[in-house]
């Protein structure tokens, strides 16, 4: 499936050794785009006492941090097992409120909100990630680079960042408040920093069991008793936008083209950006004559790191393909959802081929 929306929903999937053996594997992250995996559970199991105490110090201090800065934005409230509209929901039983972040010099703390949707408890992991958006849209972290992929144009926000709290417990049908706060230095360069606040959740009833070696060399292999449970980590992420200074944005529109094909017929754009800040709004798609859109794609985003992006969007079930024929013009318009909500930033015609 295609998501057009802000670049942030995500599942992850991975497994455990339990039933005698019981060992994280790396986990996954499974997204529209691709799969990847987090790095660096061995590094910490290695790390020497001293650190994990300034670790842990660290933590404790930028927590702190986050819970003094100002009292908590209010978040909209749910029934009991449901999300505020304008969440976004992954795979797994968590929603998260709102669907993207963004901070400026005139508001430098946030909150999220996160919601349990099922009728039994949940425990949940809170962490900030760097990732990059590809050409195609894919959402891909730096811990898992394709090779060759660049990086250098992201302007990462992750250093700058505090939240707290970083895990939590939530009943079933309980919502939680992760307050967020940016700290940019004062030298900082003008332009659109960036991180992926992400909420992953915590298999539970999971035993310390044997460590590998032993049971090699135990009597249960010799039984046949060493078993493999799978027990998938379901989770979500948003990004979290820090603009600093002035910055600036341009958007175009090229490269209509329509398609019928076993999925149903899909619209393909490219979206072209230039300037320092991401582009975020809707884009639709209009025909003559037509009360409904050919298109309609709410919360699409392009981020500063790549000059265009070529979108693929399935056609509004509504609109009545029989009177869209060769030669016919339609206008293409891309509109602002983030520093001007409404405003045109992009439109174009298109000939129908």
């Amino acid at each position: 499936m295609f998501s057009v929306e802000d670049p942030g929903f995500q599942g992850f999937s991975g497994g455990n050794m339990t039933r005698k053996i019981s060992i994280f594997s790396v986990s996954g992250i499974f997204s529209v785009s691709g799969i990847f995996g987090f790095l660096g559970f061995g590094a910490l199991c290695c790390a020497m006492p001293v650190m994990a105490q300034s670790l842990a110090l660290e933590g404790a201090s930028e927590a702190a941090d986050a819970a003094e800065a100002e009292p908590p934005l209010a978040l909209p409230e749910a029934a009991p097992g449901q999300a505020p509209e304008g969440s976004v929901g992954g795979m797994g039983d968590i929603n998260i409120y709102p669907r993207r972040i963004v901070m400026d010099q005139r508001a430098r703390v946030a909150s999220v909100g996160l919601y349990n949707k099922m009728p039994y408890e949940g425990e949940y992991e809170i962490s900030l990630a760097n990732m990059v958006m590809t050409d195609t849209g894919r959402i891909i972290p730096f811990s898992n680079l394709p090779e060759g992929l660049d990086t250098s144009k992201v302007k990462t926000a992750s250093d700058m960042l505090r939240w707290s709290p970083r895990r939590v417990l939530l009943l079933g049908s309980e919502a939680q408040t992760v307050r967020i706060m940016a700290r940019p230095p004062a030298d900082l360069p003008d332009g659109e920093y960036r991180a992926h606040f992400t909420v992953v959740s915590v298999p539970s009833g999971v035993d310390d069991g044997l460590s590998i070696d032993d049971a090699i060399g135990g009597e249960e292999q010799v039984a046949g008793k060493v078993g493999v449970t799978i027990r998938p980590r379901f989770g979500i992420s948003i990004p979290v936008i820090v603009r600093v200074g002035e910055t600036t944005l341009e958007l175009g529109l090229t490269d209509f083209a329509f398609s019928k094909g076993e999925g149903g017929a899909q619209v393909t754009l490219t979206i072209n950006r230039s300037g320092t800040r991401s582009a975020y709004g809707d884009l639709i798609v209009t025909a003559p004559g037509q009360d409904e859109p050919l298109v309609v794609a709410r919360g699409v985003g392009v981020y500063p790191e790549i000059a265009s992006r070529k979108v693929q969007l399935a056609v509004n079930p509504a609109f009545d393909l029989g009177k869209l024929r060769s030669g016919m013009t339609v206008t293409a318009t891309f509109i602002d959802d983030d520093v001007t909500p409404g405003v045109t930033l992009a439109r174009q015609t298109f000939v129908v081929p």
